[in-house]
């Protein structure tokens, strides 16, 4: 692990360039199956309802069990996880951008999901997205997502499926006062795993589920 303190460096890059190398790899780790906790978020759901998958990879378990009954939309900044996505998700529509590069109309979306993707972007712009977020929902919309236990300053490491990959988070109560103060009610939060699939060694995840205040 390194502190990822040079400003001379572009790691947003550096994931792309990542994600990009190891997707095939990274796919074929993760677990076949959802996890339980998206039924949350599917009860709630009408047939046919806009979800916006933030950091898709490549479709898989997420975005592939949301478009058997709900109109899916991913952005993923991997090219290549992108390309991926397309194929095993044919009913989606996934879009090859940086998320902060984009935008969408205000309440397009009945809900955003955003599963190991929001300690890839610096810091510095979680809040913005989450503001972002805020805005594409529907009244009453719902985020799902995954956050981090503890606030680390940004770091490299190494050997991420055999690539270098960059990570920067606060921790799970500076989430959940974000998205208090930007007008989200919490509706519930747990713990996740790290979504791979048996043989990965464990790691656990703050899961927040939340509701856009109508």
């Amino acid at each position: 692990m390194q502190l990822a303190d040079d400003s001379t460096k572009d790691y947003k890059a550096l994931v792309q360039h990542g994600y990009d190398q190891c997707a095939a790899a990274y796919a074929g780790a993760r677990q076949e199956e959802a996890h339980p906790e998206l039924a949350w978020l599917m009860a709630r759901l009408p047939e046919g309802a806009s979800v916006l998958d933030i950091g898709c990879g490549a479709g898989l378990p997420i975005a592939r069990a949301l478009a058997e009954r709900h109109r899916v939309t991913g952005v993923d900044l991997s090219g290549e996880q992108v390309r991926l996505a397309r194929a095993n998700v044919p009913r989606g529509a996934f879009i090859h951008a940086d998320v902060m590069a984009v935008d969408f109309p205000a309440h397009d979306f009945d809900a955003v999901v955003m599963f190991y993707t929001l300690f890839h972007l610096p810091r510095e712009e979680h809040r913005e997205l989450l503001r972002r977020v805020h805005r594409w929902l529907k009244p009453g919309g719902y985020l799902m997502m995954t956050a981090t236990r503890i606030a680390e300053e940004p770091y490299t490491e190494d050997d991420f499926f055999g690539v270098k990959m960059y990570w920067s988070n606060y921790g799970f109560d500076d989430y959940k006062r974000m998205l208090m103060e930007l007008g989200f009610r919490l509706l519930d939060a747990t713990e996740i795993g790290h979504g791979y699939g048996d043989d990965a060694p464990a790691e656990q995840h703050p899961l927040i589920f939340a509701q856009v205040e109508k």
